[in-house]
């Protein structure tokens, strides 16, 4: 009987630590930078502890801490005291793990921000340089106090600095952190936008150490602009849902913007933002990379968008189910799909008194038979940690279901090359994740092998 879900744990791919009230001035002098440094205060108004750095106030201690909690997002727990214990404390969330299965976490910031840009608005670079650290120094603290493996610590960067950050990673890698949480917009914060050449070196030195690229959502601009008259709930749900697709963004600016082509071996997780979409991004990129003449306009691009997506990209999923999940795994191949529960955030898995969710791994057996997405049960359950280990050759992930030649054909790479050798307006098939279409192209500048 194949192995079902039950047989093994999970690996969780997007969690987030609930930062403690101490985190920064604790580990930065208050004596320097007085309330400058990041601190909670107490809203006497409305009775909510919130972060604040001077008198700039960055969120709510307990916002992001909503697993369990009795009320509909946006709604939150206003104090620590008023959350679950498991979403800010590590022996209660280490339990919680053990009870759903869950083997491991990685970690990502709040009060940092999603694309860890919060803190470049500070005046002082001395000042936000010592936020960034102490931030990743906690998060290897807190990482450090689980049992080996079961907390995978994310690195923030000062990007706002390309020396700072290239020392900083490899500090916090020797503090055990597993990859970078980076900006898909990080013209947000006054830097070169995310394809520039400004980035090379520490797209360069990520692939060198092997840390995979994390793209979270919500890391860019955030239009909070919505028709009032729809109400809070329904805005926060818009809120939520257009920042899953927005990660569309980040997929083509590393795709189209030559990312992927000038770092083969570097890895990239579109974090928290869903599957079922990346399927049809994947066509339209293959579309208009054709049908707008990428090809003539960067000629050294040796690979379709799908295929680069099936060497090093990486998409997240939680609540997606039935078919428009099984068309992903279909399309993009399991390998490149990861289980996340975005614990304990309001979208998460998990349940409470105001909310839809399933406990992992019931989630997934709503697949058929109740087994796991394919026939490679020990491939299934070691994916959930690819996007963080050196890649494996392409030939190797398009036999599991990536981007493939049609059965007894040449390789993707192999056609694509052939197809640049072509004639001008000749007719041929193009053949990509699994689907073969006609299609039809004038030859290329570049005509050489």
């Amino acid at each position: 009987m194949p192995p079902t879900v039950d047989d093994y744990r999970v690996i969780d791919a997007d969690t987030h630590i609930t930062e403690p009230p101490d985190l920064w001035t604790s580990r930065v002098s208050t004596r320097k930078w007085g309330d400058a440094v990041p601190h909670v205060v107490s809203d006497p108004a409305t009775g909510q502890d919130v972060w604040v750095t001077g008198s700039t106030v960055l969120q709510g201690v307990a916002v992001a801490a909503q697993a369990g909690y009795p009320k509909f997002p946006p709604d939150s727990p206003k104090t620590l005291a008023d959350a679950r214990p498991e979403t800010w404390q590590l022996e209660p969330r280490l339990a919680r793990m053990d009870a759903a299965g869950v083997h491991a976490q990685i970690l990502y910031p709040n009060v940092v921000g999603f694309g860890t840009g919060r803190f470049s608005a500070m005046a002082d670079g001395e000042l936000m340089l010592a936020c960034i650290q102490a931030y990743n120094d906690f998060l290897a603290e807190w990482a450090g106090s689980a049992p080996t493996g079961r907390q995978v610590p994310m690195m923030a960067l000062p990007f706002w600095d390309i020396e700072l950050s290239l020392a900083e990673m490899r500090r916090a890698a020797e503090l055990g952190h597993k990859g970078i949480v980076f900006s898909s917009r990080p013209d947000t914060w006054g830097q070169p936008w995310l394809p520039d050449p400004h980035w090379n070196p520490l797209f360069a030195q990520a692939q060198e150490m092997g840390l995979p690229i994390n793209f979270h959502i919500g890391s860019g601009p955030v239009d909070l602009n919505a028709y009032p008259g729809a109400g809070k709930h329904a805005n926060f749900a818009r809120l939520a849902v257009l920042l899953f697709v927005g990660n569309a963004q980040a997929v083509t600016d590393i795709i189209y913007g030559g990312i992927c082509h000038r770092f083969p071996k570097l890895n990239f997780v579109s974090v928290e933002s869903g599957v079922s979409w990346l399927p049809f991004l994947l066509q339209a990129l293959d579309w208009q990379w054709m049908n707008f003449g990428i090809h003539h306009e960067h000629p050294e691009y040796d690979l379709l968008p799908s295929e680069y997506f099936a060497r090093q990209i990486y998409g997240c999923f939680w609540f997606e189910r039935g078919e428009p999940l099984e068309a992903a795994v279909h399309h993009l191949g399991a390998d490149h799909i990861l289980y996340e529960t975005d614990f304990p955030h309001p979208t998460c898995m998990s349940p409470g008194e105001a909310t839809y969710a399933t406990e992992p791994p019931a989630v997934h057996r709503g697949s058929p038979d109740g087994h796991l997405p394919r026939g490679r049960p020990a491939e299934d359950a070691a994916r959930q940690r690819r996007a963080h280990l050196p890649p494996r050759r392409l030939s190797d992930a398009r036999r599991r279901g990536g981007a493939t030649a049609r059965p007894g054909g040449s390789r993707c790479r192999a056609a694509h090359r052939a197809r640049r050798r072509r004639p001008s307006n000749q007719t041929y098939r193009l053949t990509v994740n699994g689907r073969s279409e006609i299609a039809r192209r004038a030859a290329p500048r570049n005509t050489a092998p």
